[in-house]
């Protein structure tokens, strides 16, 4: 199947992007943090490639998909996509999303109840802030998520091989874990964080605590922002 062609709905396809993204995602957090496993404590850089790695899979799991509702809404308001479509693709990502982080929940089932840390188990689903400061917080995911958008584009519009655009893409979103993450975490796509942060609410997680919904529109609202503008930018600059 070559890339960009999809021949599933879009709130099935979208789904198993956004599900293929948190096992992937999710998967890496929870390797470096929780106690016992094989590759805690092997740092940043791991998360940064796990977390890149796992948008191309997403991506070549479901091609032409967005699994991201803040470049999906992006899209709708930029006119490239059908305001109809939207709630069903955002459907599909979230409900993706949350059956992505209880796949890493049952992957991870021993270690739960081994890792004390509170905030590390919260922090295989969701992201917290270096610094809790919603402005700033929220301007960061802004921008990190215009510069998201704005490459998503820019890759696109680059003529490359089949199967290599995701590729491409992971070195990105790589990219932007190592150079942009350090401040929130860089959600950048409000289903990564909402879906899972709904997922540690439901799931009976052992020894878990709060799911930090006072900090939990940052990553939802700053993205759909931050792509709005990336996405505008680029247009106005190339098209």
């Amino acid at each position: 199947m070559k890339e960009g062609v999809n021949i599933m709905s879009p709130f099935l396809s979208e789904l198993i992007g956004a599900m293929i993204l948190i096992i992937f995602g999710g998967g890496v957090c929870a390797a470096v943090t929780l106690n016992k496993s094989k590759s805690q404590s092997s740092g940043w850089i791991v998360i940064a490639v796990g977390w890149g790695l796992a948008v191309g899979m997403a991506a070549l799991a479901a091609p032409g998909t967005a699994f991201n509702p803040a470049l999906t809404i992006a899209n709708a308001v930029a006119g490239t996509l059908d305001w109809a479509l939207v709630p069903g693709i955002v459907a599909g990502q979230m409900l993706g999303a949350i059956i992505g982080a209880a796949v890493v929940w049952l992957i991870y089932l021993p270690h739960w109840a081994i890792t004390e840390d509170k905030a590390a188990k919260l922090g295989v689903f969701c992201t917290a802030p270096a610094v809790r400061d919603y402005g700033k917080n929220f301007l960061t995911e802004m921008i990190v998520t215009a510069v998201l958008a704005f490459m998503c584009l820019a890759i696109g519009a680059n003529k490359l091989a089949d199967g290599l655009g995701p590729m491409v893409t992971a070195a990105m979103i790589t990219a932007i874990g190592c150079s942009l993450g350090g401040p929130t975490g860089y959600a950048i796509n409000p289903c990564r964080d909402l879906g899972p942060r709904i997922a540690h609410a439901i799931l009976p997680i052992a020894g878990k605590g709060g799911n930090d919904w006072s900090y939990s529109w940052v990553p939802v609202f700053g993205p759909i922002v931050g792509a709005i503008i990336g996405t505008f930018l680029y247009m106005g600059l190339f098209r």
